[in-house]
């Protein structure tokens, strides 16, 4: 008997359908972290509210050139950034940051807007760079900004934003530092080793960028990126800022990566809270250690003008933060503070999470910075040719709930909605009235839309993580009664599965009659206060 041949068509249909993959760096969210973020955002957007500042919405997407100096000036900017051509054939790229767009929108706007302007945002941003464990292609950023003013206090005032921010969300006073340092006073180091000039552009910001992932690589790594270069763990090599060794050597101990004056190493162990230490012990010790810091720098720094200029802004930041009570281990001068944008000018800083947690392997962790920002005073001027003065803070949401789940500050999970089942399809108009009186009275509630029997939609009412469910047969409904069963109580039932779930036991509705400790019946106009009954008793 012959074979029959396959069916080529077939064949090709199936091989041309998609892959269901998510895009290599980025990640699907679902509704629990979803919901925690909401609740971790909305305290953040109290706090800056709370210092006058006002929200604003920027595009996801600008015109190429409005983003910033930091780009590459290639044919095709897509180093770094996610670009494509519209119609006119107009570069248009994915923001990097919200700094930038803010800058464009102050400029197109400056005339009628507030001086200083004072503004937060909240969204999305994406890096067009190679995606590892914890590194996504897209996250979230929440931002504050002033621009207008060279104050700084305005610069001080966003560091102890930052700390507020932090606190607001449940990390004790002890657990985070926000280090800030001054990119003037990396400008007069770079003049002193020889760094200085047009030429020099692309080295020193190969050294920023090897300073900033310190707490990543640590300093053997930074070593190699002040030098030729270092190749990672998957074998990709990056090409260092080619720094001579007495180069490297001057910026590894100015910095405080390795080989600082003993004096300073032992200020920095300053007493806590947590030691037994008083306030004013506190206080006295951090300003010993910012004197030994400022010492360390000095130097070098003093050999430059805006090296000295650095150094008198960090003065003045710390009296500014001792005037309010934020030298107390909160915010402190740390020399290795550099961020990885070109676009700084003046102070900047970072909120550092210093608890530690147990990986996977069972060794430390430190979630490290989550949040930074410092002072960019030429940002706008690129629109204006004007100088505009502007500072900022940004915090990494994604990056920060991490932290906040493991030391247990997240969002408590949210409930699901209340299912009203379907018992009798004839009366469908009926149990979408009961849902509907639910949801009026500002309940969560959805009537199950599906074909199947009760015990598929017990088991689909547990997946939602429904607080109970709604049943009403027809001799319910002729008493003008309903059932509500709490699902919560599913381990008092009289026959848990071994999954711990109520759905598994329940095959029919003389199943479910024979289970009652968690249910109860109520009339249909107590409907609504035994609901409210049971979701108050589990939140």
């Amino acid at each position: 008997m012959a074979k029959t041949p396959p069916d080529e068509s077939a064949t090709a249909r199936t091989s041309s359908r998609p892959e269901p993959r998510v895009a290599k760096g980025f990640r699907d969210i679902e509704a629990a972290e979803l919901r925690q973020q909401r609740a971790m955002l909305e305290k953040i957007r109290a706090v800056y509210e709370r210092y006058g500042f006002e929200p604003l919405e920027t595009p996801v997407i600008e015109y190429t050139d409005a983003l910033g100096k930091f780009l590459p000036d290639t044919d095709r900017p897509n180093a770094g950034v996610f670009s494509l051509q519209d119609d006119d054939e107009q570069w248009m790229s994915l923001r990097y940051d919200l700094t930038a767009p803010l800058a464009r929108y102050f400029a197109e706007n400056a005339q009628r807007l507030p001086k200083p302007f004072r503004r937060y945002a909240m969204g999305s941003v994406f890096r067009n760079e190679k995606p590892g464990p914890g590194r996504f292609r897209q996250f979230t950023q929440f931002d504050a900004d002033t621009v207008g003013t060279d104050s700084i206090a305005a610069d001080a005032e966003m560091c102890m934003l930052a700390a507020d921010a932090l606190e607001a969300l449940g990390i004790k006073r002890g657990d985070y530092i926000i280090k800030v340092s001054n990119r003037k006073v990396l400008d007069g180091i770079m003049e002193a080793v020889g760094l200085a000039g047009e030429e020099n552009t692309s080295r020193r910001l190969a050294v920023m960028r090897a300073i900033d992932k310190l707490d990543r690589l640590g300093p053997k790594g930074v070593r190699l990126l002040l030098g030729e270069g270092r190749k990672d763990e998957s074998g990709d090599f990056t090409v260092g800022a080619k720094l001579t060794d007495p180069q490297i050597g001057q910026i590894m101990v100015i910095f405080a990566i390795e080989g600082f004056a003993d004096e300073a190493m032992d200020a920095m162990s300053v007493p806590t809270k947590r030691d037994g230490a008083g306030p004013e012990a506190i206080r006295k010790a951090e300003s010993i250690r910012f004197d030994s810091i400022i010492g360390g720098m000095g130097p070098v720094s003093q050999k430059t003008a805006i090296g000295l200029q650095g150094l008198s802004e960090l003065r003045d930041l710390w009296k500014l933060w001792s005037a309010s009570g934020y030298n107390d281990g909160r915010i402190r001068i740390d020399p290795s503070v550099v961020r990885g944008l070109e676009y700084y000018t003046g102070p900047v800083f970072e909120a550092e999470l210093t608890f530690e947690v147990k990986g996977d392997d069972g060794q430390p962790v430190r979630f490290g910075s989550v949040g930074g920002g410092g002072r960019y005073d030429d940002l706008v001027a690129r629109f204006t040719g004007e100088k505009v003065p502007a500072t900022g803070f940004s915090i990494g949401v994604s990056r920060l709930q991490a932290a906040l789940s493991v030391i247990g500050q997240s969002a408590t999970t949210e409930l699901g909605p209340v299912v009203v089942l379907v018992m009798d399809k004839d009366q469908l108009g009926h149990y979408q009235m009961l849902t509907q009186k639910l949801r009026d009275a500002g309940l969560r509630a959805e009537m199950y839309l599906g074909s199947s029997g009760m015990k598929a939609q017990m088991k689909y009412a547990d997946k939602r993580g429904a607080p109970c469910v709604i049943i009403q047969g027809s001799d319910e409904r002729a008493k003008g009664e309903v059932t509500i069963k709490d699902l919560i109580e599913g381990a008092a039932w009289a026959k848990p599965s071994s999954a711990g779930t109520a759905a598994e036991d329940i095959k029919d509705n003389k199943d479910w009659k024979a289970a009652r400790p968690a249910q109860i019946a109520v009339a249909e106009d107590k409907m609504i206060e035994a609901v409210r009954d049971i979701i108050a008793r589990h939140t």
